[in-house]
């Protein structure tokens, strides 16, 4: 995308959006723009433990504190990585092109945080990049969004991979699925160059986690059986609604500062990104209710909460493109998509998805970067002069059958790639640390033995106890698993 936003300097900022990069004339620092993203940086900062809150309601007590701990290891681990190389991946300049399209980025452009400005704005190249507020503070709130990706695929694999590989696992996996789809989108790559839009993160956050889920799942399969006698409660049941109110609540909160600080300057487009933040998933909310009070006789909170969700995703992409009776649309398509393809899963011989991060995520981000084209401004705002008042981002994208098929073949792509790739490396992480299958193995992974500690006094074991060896087959295979990650 910096190819074309170069050959044309923008002086407005506020014509300047998350997704691509804008080449300004001149540098400055605005106080009132740095204060602005100083707060968005700290709302996107505060999702991730919103997301360990709400993940660690749906699923079974038993499993709460490894959840959580998935989530908020992250802020750890992946923010390290990022301020070393993969902001340079992401932003940096152009490594590989083939054919005039960029693939990789650059590793060494901004390699442990070189070149990237404390108090002038960020630059690539000679060439002014985020203009109004340090380069700094970019690379932190462009970090907080790789943060919290790789924790919404660990929703999908519960009680299925152990601490250890995981780690290793959202290591890889930023460097071959995250960075490539950030360069490609918001770094100037390929897809930026043939026209695609992403505002705040569809395809970049919420494709690439929730087809990621759906790689990972087709790789660790199924969850095992619960044992007879023993509760489904404590295992495979989503054990605490108020957990999941206070995560979706949290989320939401957050949100404002992931699509309304993806305006990148306080101002017209800011509003318009946070209006769209609050009506999406209110229409996405209430639409889930309506159909679960319909299709299943009863209208759950669980259910409102995943509508919110899932209409915070959808208009993720256009949050500042679209005007708000579109924000609307898009969180009544979105819950409807959503609702059905999660239901699906559900029912699935071969997905055991349990946080529902393939149904909300991956399909509502893919729903949402095909919407680009289709609920954008008309084409009298394409240009900035002429534009009227009312348009939500002029100059930028407008709906059109053209802008349709390039949102949908990037969306495909993004998701086919996160998919695939998430599959073979959780294949090849196979090869050294096997699959946990069996009951015994998979209870492992959960909190007790893992941690040796536990989100309830009811849930805690001896150390060393494993409730569900029953023979000497099961023993050794624990036993085995315990030496290693």
């Amino acid at each position: 995308m910096a190819t074309q936003a170069a050959a044309a300097a923008i002086a407005v900022s506020s014509a300047m959006d998350a997704a691509p990069l804008r080449s300004l004339a001149t540098g400055h620092i605005e106080t009132g723009t740095t204060s602005f993203m100083f707060l968005a940086t700290a709302l996107v900062q505060f999702m991730t433990p919103g997301l360990a809150f709400f993940y660690s309601g749906m699923v079974g007590s038993r499993s709460v504190v490894m959840v959580m701990y998935q989530s908020f290891v992250t802020m750890g681990i992946v923010f390290i990585l990022w301020s070393l190389f993969v902001f340079s991946l992401t932003f940096g300049e152009p490594w590989l092109k083939i054919n005039g399209y960029g693939f990789i980025a650059r590793p060494d452009t901004y390699f442990m945080l070189k070149d990237v400005g404390i108090y002038g704005p960020l630059q690539r190249a000679s060439t002014i990049v985020v203009n109004g507020f340090p380069g700094m503070l970019f690379m932190a709130y462009q970090g907080m969004f790789a943060v919290i990706t790789p924790a919404l695929i660990s929703g999908a694999f519960v009680d299925r991979m152990r601490f250890g590989p995981y780690l290793i696992f959202i290591t890889i996996w930023l460097l071959v699925v995250y960075a490539p789809l950030g360069y490609w989108n918001w770094g100037g790559g390929w897809m930026f160059q043939i026209g695609a839009w992403d505002f705040a993160g569809g395809m970049v956050v919420h494709e690439a986690a929730g087809f990621s889920s759906l790689g990972a799942m087709l790789a660790l399969g199924r969850r095992a059986p619960v044992p007879p006698g023993r509760a489904k409660r404590h295992d495979s049941e989503p054990h605490s609604l108020p957990l999941v109110l206070l995560g979706t609540g949290m989320l939401w909160f957050g949100w404002f500062g992931f699509n309304g600080g993806s305006a990148l300057t306080i101002g017209g487009l800011a509003t318009i990104a946070f209006v769209n933040t609050q009506l999406a998933p209110s229409a996405g909310m209430m639409t889930w209710i309506m159909i679960d009070w319909l299709w299943a006789g009863t209208p759950t909170l669980l259910g409102a909460c995943s509508g919110a969700v899932c209409g915070l995703v959808v208009i993720t992409p256009s949050a500042g493109f679209v005007q708000p009776q579109m924000a609307m649309f898009a969180g009544v398509m979105g819950s409807i998509l959503c609702y059905f393809t999660v239901q699906a899963v559900k029912s699935s011989k071969y997905l055991d998805d349990t946080c529902d991060t393939l149904g909300v995520h991956g399909v509502g981000g893919f729903l949402g970067t095909i919407l680009v084209g289709v609920l954008a401004d008309p084409y009298e705002c394409s240009l900035t002069d002429t534009a009227p008042v009312w348009c939500a981002n002029p100059g930028t994208v407008t709906r059109s059958w053209n802008q349709t098929y390039i949102q949908s073949v990037c969306a495909v792509v993004s998701a086919g790639y996160s998919a695939t790739a998430t599959y073979v490396l959780i294949k090849l992480l196979l090869q050294c640390r096997p699959a946990l299958k069996t009951y015994a193995q998979q209870e492992t992974a959960m909190d007790a033995i893992s941690f040796g500690e536990s989100a309830y006094k009811a849930d805690v074991l001896e150390p060393g106890h494993h409730s569900s060896v029953q023979s000497d087959e099961d023993f050794s295979e624990v036993a085995e698993l315990d030496k290693g990650l």
